[in-house]
């Protein structure tokens, strides 16, 4: 089979995106997947995003993590597929689609979208982090020289070691003296740091305001791959109105044979 794909970025966060609409893609086949996402013997890819139809919105997104298996949100390639289905046609500036997590409203204009996210309720205050889960799990906790940090090796043993099998995405965070704040990510599923992770810069937006550390509805956040900004209201412990709002660009395109 010849596949056509299209390769999206946010943020250095990067996604294979696939135009499913005709289901023509197996999408119980992991080890194409994990293939296609491979930096060495396939496209290579953080993930891989296959847009679809769907009933009730404008499309469906359904994401795989590198490893082949299907993921919970994921927010920077929410973003891409945001800009995707902009390209196919499909929506114009606005829409509202379906995730993993539920239905979710977008805008896109000049390469910028702007993601609408679940609203946050539940957030577990530990000492040392805070955990919480905004379409997926995340762990928030503060570092002091994040340039030098050791992301891999310490993210690597809270995602087994804290998390389990199961496990939970990593944020390693310092504030900036802009009032801003810097965002390093392990991501499960990946198994590694990535460039930016959206989920992850919008539960660390939402653990800082907890914590007292900004006191704006908006949020600037510095991830290795780009700034992305993160707009909330919060309202007797409850966040909402999240928006995750960032650049997101077609890289390039092309076809491979599966």
């Amino acid at each position: 089979m010849t596949l056509e794909f299209f390769k999206y970025q946010g943020t250095g966060n990067d996604f294979v995106m696939i135009d499913n609409r005709q289901l023509l893609f197996p999408k119980n086949d992991t080890k194409l997947v994990a293939r296609l996402c491979d930096r060495k013997f396939g496209i290579g890819a953080d993930g891989l995003i296959l847009l679809e139809n769907d009933e009730l919105t404008d499309f469906r997104m359904v994401y795989y993590n590198a490893d082949g298996n299907e993921g919970s949100l994921c927010g920077n390639g929410g973003r891409c597929t945001v800009a995707f289905a902009k390209f196919l046609g499909v929506i114009d500036k606005e829409t509202l689609f379906n995730a993993a997590d539920g239905k979710h409203r977008a805008t896109v204009e000049d390469g910028i979208v702007s993601l609408q996210m679940q609203d946050v309720s539940e957030i577990k205050e530990k000492p040392d982090y805070v955990f919480l889960d905004t379409g997926s799990p995340h762990h928030v906790q503060m570092v002091d020289d994040i340039k030098d940090f050791q992301v891999f090796k310490e993210g690597k043993k809270l995602r087994y070691g804290l998390y389990g099998q199961i496990g939970s995405n990593i944020n390693f965070v310092e504030g900036l003296n802009d009032a801003g704040f810097a965002v390093r990510t392990y991501e499960r599923g990946v198994e590694d740091e990535t460039l930016s992770c959206g989920t992850g810069v919008t539960a660390v937006a939402i653990a800082m305001h907890r914590a007292g550390k900004v006191s704006t509805d908006t949020v600037k956040i510095q991830t290795q791959g780009g700034e992305l900004r993160v707009k909330l209201e919060e309202r007797n412990g409850v966040y909402q109105n999240i928006h995750l709002i960032g650049p997101a660009e077609q890289v390039f395109k092309g076809e491979i044979e599966c």
